[in-house]
């Protein structure tokens, strides 16, 4: 059975950083396409950073450079750290998995604060 739990979200000012965890099991993220997708208030979720089995890594373009996708093979755990938040990135955080299907985490939810 795969399961994702995501950790890490919180208030924080504008400027500030985060980092978000996602520990699965069930699944490798070593050998799967893992990823951050969010979802803000008003608008539906959104893919935020991927990190493709190949080791190969897409950012959405609003990220502009301020985010960074990384993996742990040994914890098998996945991170996004984000820097120089803004307030359009309040929301919840899901951390997804795909190996013949999507799987999603309950999310964590990220509010910043102007």
């Amino acid at each position: 059975q795969v399961r994702l739990v995501e950790s890490g979200g919180d208030l924080v000012q504008a400027g500030g950083s985060l980092r978000l965890s996602c520990t699965a099991s069930g699944i490798l993220v070593s050998s799967n396409t893992m990823a951050w997708y969010r979802q803000v208030p008003g608008k539906q979720r959104e893919m935020v950073a991927t990190i493709i089995r190949g080791g190969t890594i897409n950012y959405a373009d609003f990220v502009k450079g301020r985010f960074t996708i990384s993996k742990d093979n040994a914890k098998n755990m996945i991170y996004l750290q984000m820097n120089a938040l803004e307030s359009e990135d309040t929301g919840v955080y899901y951390c997804n998995a795909f190996t013949q299907r999507f799987y999603w985490g309950q999310g964590t939810q990220v509010t910043v604060s102007s």
